[in-house]
């Protein structure tokens, strides 16, 4: 049987979105696949992590905006000797529900090694329309009259080993834009974009597998991602106050249960 891992990244609020996710992709996505998830979290208890030995927890606190994106690679990089057990890696945004039956023939990239997902706001633009990092000191900088797609961040994946190379690669350019200051446009997705750029390895998805939610396009609805502003204030989760009272959320929690075990 293939056997595919699946990262997961849902710190501060973004578990509310985790146990829809993983019972939508326990029953549609790959169903001849052997599925493992490990997710990134801070939350205390995971839907039925007690119970599935493919839940694999891993403990992040949130690294505050826009790290919570751009670094993603980066928290992929510490389990990279788990992720070479498996046939297939990929990558979901937290807020994604599989809402159609998906598979294996449809998405694994079999003559190719990498799938990206074309971005649900830009199949009907023109590459010029495209927002691509512009900043030539950059290393996702794409030049004006290049690029052909432009793929969303949060769903992509691949062969083992051709994702983990892209791992390294994109942690890489990050590091180094990091070093002289730089973040790019649109983190993460600026950098997988200008990876599609280099490389030739990839599959390309229509935005059915992507399908922002409350929108109306003309493709088929089989991976939603649904509206987080439904969920929560996504300003705030993404300014450093959310961040600072979370901590001070945690620490009194600490007190409270180190207090207890003195028995004060």
């Amino acid at each position: 049987m293939i056997k595919a891992a699946i990262l997961y990244i849902c710190t501060g609020k973004y578990d509310v979105f985790w146990k829809d996710f993983f019972e939508s992709y326990e029953r549609n996505f790959l169903p001849d696949t052997r599925k493992e998830y490990f997710v990134f979290t801070d939350a205390d208890k995971l839907y039925k992590e007690d119970e599935c030995d493919r839940i694999h927890k891993i403990y992040q606190e949130r690294l505050g905006w826009p790290d919570d994106t751009l670094m993603r690679y980066h928290l992929f990089d510490t389990i990279l000797e788990q992720l070479r057990l498996f046939d297939y890696i990929f990558f979901m945004n937290a807020n994604c529900k599989c809402v159609a039956k998906i598979g294996e023939k449809e998405f694994l990239p079999i003559e190719k090694d990498v799938v990206v997902v074309q971005h649900p706001g830009a199949y009907r633009k023109k590459p010029r329309q495209f927002t691509y990092d512009r900043n030539p000191k950059s290393t996702a900088y794409i030049k004006r009259g290049h690029g052909k797609y432009y793929v969303c961040g949060g769903i992509n994946g691949g062969k083992a080993a051709a994702y983990i190379n892209l791992i390294k690669e994109l942690k890489r350019n990050i590091d180094i834009d990091k070093e002289n200051n730089i973040i790019a446009r649109w983190h993460d997705e600026s950098h997988i974009n200008h990876y599609i750029l280099e490389h030739d390895n990839w599959m390309l998805l229509s935005p059915s597998y992507c399908y922002a939610e409350s929108w109306n396009l003309p493709f088929e609805a089989k991976i939603l991602v649904r509206d987080k502003s439904k969920y929560f204030d996504v300003d705030t989760m993404k300014s450093g106050k959310f961040i600072a009272l979370l901590k001070k959320i945690k620490n009194a929690i600490k007190a409270v249960n180190w207090r207890k075990k003195c028995h004060f």
